[in-house]
């Protein structure tokens, strides 16, 4: 039988994650919001495949976490949402970034 090889522990603990950005679709919100300054809903729906309700609700809790601003306005005469990461968001999106990539580079 063989034995698991045995490495030092991981320097990140699993609870380091953020469970906020973690989740699969605020991970894929969180992305996408990272690489532009500002987008609207329409436009991050589309990128992110989510449905409205569905992106709605994940925009909700990064929003109570304080990590996107959502500024909801009439643009001719038709609503548009804008969201945009805020300081907190960006630099939690870096540490999650920082804290996998030390976590799945322990692991070989």
């Amino acid at each position: 039988m063989r034995r698991a090889k045995q490495t030092s522990p991981s320097p990140v603990e699993p609870a380091e994650i953020d469970p906020v950005i973690h989740q699969p679709a605020r991970l894929l919100i969180v992305a996408n919001l990272y690489v532009v300054e500002e987008t609207d809903f329409v436009f991050l729906k589309r990128t992110t495949q989510l449905t409205d309700g569905n992106l709605s609700t994940h925009l909700m809790k990064l929003e109570e976490a304080g990590y996107i601003d959502v500024v909801k306005e009439f643009v001719d005469r038709r609503p548009r949402t804008s969201l945009r990461l805020t300081a907190r968001g960006r630099e939690a999106f870096e540490t999650y970034r920082a804290s996998l990539t030390s976590l799945l580079s322990a692991v070989k």
